[in-house]
């Protein structure tokens, strides 16, 4: 069955394309397994409920844009009618009826690891005008005296509608009263007049979600979605997204545009009831300990495994201008692709902070691929943390964030490879049994060893628990990588160059297989001391990686490549980026041994081979562009390469 719905429908209508229903939200409440709900060219300011899924593959259900129509699903409402109280600040007095049981404007953001601001709240309301979100002030004393001036939002990027968010944006500020029947909004809108512009506030938690968990085999396709007041997502609590399944199994969500919300675009993340921000609610216990009960919970009471959660396809969306997370994850993200996504401007308007903040950002991605997306212009454009155990990060563009990747507190195996990390700051590693294999890397890496948080490790291929391990450090693998040790030419170059450590250097702390293997042989009796393991730095596989700037090998990496000279940057013409490689000889020359699944072996905790997640090899004979290395092995992610500068397409909008 097919239903029709249309801006201009009835929903006491037929739902045939003659005769449409009007809202989205009731052809949800009566969609059946295998129904497609095509909806008609317009702006639909509703919470898409759907009441019903499918069952599997074959019988999913469809919610689609009607071909060639733009389709607008909004969690905001228009305000009209404005009364100026000031030059420049002006008045509404909402009842809160509107808002239902939830009133965004009386909701903090706030939860576990939110760390700013301090001082006073952050609410999950929001006010845009012409489509673009204001700053919430801090008192109305700061609206009345909101002036000119700069603001930390020089990252901001807007694609083809050319609407750059200006330093001045932030003098553009709202300030909310709620009261017991109303709530007031002071909005200081400094030139305009409010009531000659697009005024819309957000009213609604999100735009297109499930309220009851469960709800599978859904197709998402083809809308823009925009102004969810969505809450803070960190994973201890229940996370809720702009758009995104409930603790379910089999969701697609593709060919979207999605933009401004407060906090995450997608949550293929956590249900509430393993914890919901207990830590920051009671103070009990701290985040990291509610969070591995949660993962206990889940497997527990929530079934949490691969026949019943996760196994979601997210591709070809355009995430930008959320506060948080393009996408955001705890457990039901396991067993997921997300692919072909452009994501730029996550976490740059800095209203709030906290660790939890990335344009990607999972926990517990087990057999999570992450391929050929886009990330720019984020505070971060890849964090995986806890679990991060068959993840596959490959072929993804990252450049201009304020970092570009991170892993923490996870055993492996991870897989990294054939990625562009471009940004000055390129890679966090705070794991181990990673393999970083056949990238560029750009700036700076950080390692750092977490003796302190152990954290779960599972069997593979499956969500069931197999043991709990701290991070030592080491255990990685890195090899066939093209290491250019350069930062951007900045005046704050000097000071920051002293702190870059390279990806391989950062490694000399740690043993090769061969020393690990004598200290285990000198010992004998004693090595069955878990003392032993603790103290004896954990080997690391390093070979046949290129060095240029401030990089330079491993002390003891047998066929590394240094030369004087690689440069990389990256820029944008009419929507194609572009990157200008300088290579020598020495590296177009290479020929480096190729890299297998079985030359890596797998990692010493969860002794689970690098592999794809139905368990077969991974083929890293493919390059970033899809090509085969037909001929000699080169480092870096391109099969092959010309001596000097050339210029390469990487992605186009």
């Amino acid at each position: 069955m097919i239903y029709h719905v249309s801006v201009n429908g009835n929903d006491l209508a037929a739902g045939t394309k003659e005769a449409p229903f009007k809202t989205i939200n009731h052809a949800a409440a009566i969609a059946a397994p295998g129904d497609t709900v095509q909806v008609h060219e317009g702006t639909y300011r509703e919470w898409v409920d759907p009441k019903c899924g499918g069952f599997n593959e074959q019988t999913r259900i469809t919610y689609e844009a009607a071909p060639g129509e733009h389709v607008v699903i909004k969690g905001s409402e228009i305000v009209t009618d404005w009364e100026r109280i000031d030059s420049t600040v002006w008045k509404k007095v909402l009842p809160n009826t509107m808002f239902g049981e939830w009133n965004p404007y009386a909701e903090s953001i706030t939860g576990d690891w939110l760390q700013e601001p301090k001082g006073y709240d952050v609410h999950a309301g929001d006010v845009y005008l012409n489509g673009i979100s204001l700053y919430e002030a801090p008192s109305m004393e700061a609206l009345y005296l909101a002036k000119r001036r700069e603001v930390c939002c020089q990252n901001s990027w807007r694609l083809r509608d050319e609407r750059l968010l200006h330093p001045e944006q932030s003098v553009y500020q709202w300030f909310a009263c709620v009261e017991e029947n109303n709530t007031v909004l002071y909005c200081n809108f400094q030139e305009r007049n409010p009531n000659a512009e697009l005024i819309e506030i957000n009213v609604r938690q999100s735009c297109f979600r499930p309220k009851a968990p469960g709800i599978s085999y859904m197709t998402v396709r083809g809308f823009e979605m925009a102004h969810a007041a969505t809450p803070w997502n960190p994973p201890t609590a229940e996370q809720i997204g702009m758009v995104g399944p409930n603790w379910a199994k089999g969701w697609i969500i593709e060919d979207c545009h999605l933009h401004d919300a407060k906090t995450s675009a997608i949550s293929i993340g956590k249900e509430a009831a393993s914890g919901h921000e207990l830590s920051s609610r009671f103070h009990r216990k701290s985040g990291h300990r509610y969070q591995a009960e949660a993962v206990f919970l889940a497997l527990q009471l929530c079934g949490w495994s691969k026949e019943r959660v996760g196994s979601h396809l997210i591709r070809n969306n355009t995430i930008h201008d959320c506060g948080q997370n393009a996408v955001v994850g705890h457990m039901g993200c396991a067993f997921s692709r997300i692919e072909h996504n452009h994501i730029y401007n996550i976490g740059v308007k800095h209203e709030f902070w906290g660790h939890e903040m990335a344009g990607i950002k999972l926990h517990a991605a087990v057999d999570v691929v992450i391929e050929n997306n886009h990330f720019h212009h984020c505070t971060l454009g890849t964090w995986l943390d806890w679990q991060a155990q068959g993840t596959r990060v490959t072929r993804n563009l990252y450049h201009h964030n304020d970092r570009d990747f991170m892993i923490e507190v996870t055993h492996g195996p991870c897989t990294v490879d054939h990625n562009l990390f471009l940004s000055d700051y390129s890679i966090d590693n705070n794991a181990q049994g990673t393999a970083f294999v056949h990238n560029l890397i750009a700036g700076l890496t950080k390692p750092h060893k977490v003796l302190d948080r152990a954290t779960p490790y599972h069997l593979p291929h499956s969500t069931a628990v197999l043991g709990y391990a701290p991070v030592y450090g080491g255990d990685d693998r890195v090899i066939n990588n093209l290491i250019l040790g350069h930062l951007a030419d900045t005046p704050e170059e000097p000071a920051y160059s002293r702190h870059l450590k390279n990806m391989c250097r950062m490694y000399d702390e740690y043993d090769t297989p061969e020393e690990y293997a004598k200290v285990f042989d000198a010992i004998k009796g004693d090595k069955y001391r878990s003392s032993i393991y603790v103290k004896t730095p954990q080997p690391v596989y390093i070979d046949g990686n290129a060095y240029t700037g401030y990089a330079s090998p491993f002390r003891a990496e047998k066929s590394p490549i240094t030369v004087s000279e690689m440069r990389a940057s990256v820029t944008e013409k009419d929507g194609a980026w572009m990157l200008e490689l300088t290579v020598p000889e020495d590296v177009v020359n290479a020929d480096c041994v190729p890299v297998t699944t079985a030359r890596l072996g797998a990692p010493r905790i969860t002794e689970e081979p690098y592999e794809n997640p139905d368990g077969t090899p991974i083929d890293f004979t493919k390059d970033y562009f899809g090509n085969t290395r037909t001929s000699a092995v080169i480092p870096g992610p391109f099969a092959a390469l010309q001596p000097g500068t050339q210029c390469l397409v990487l992605w186009k909008v």
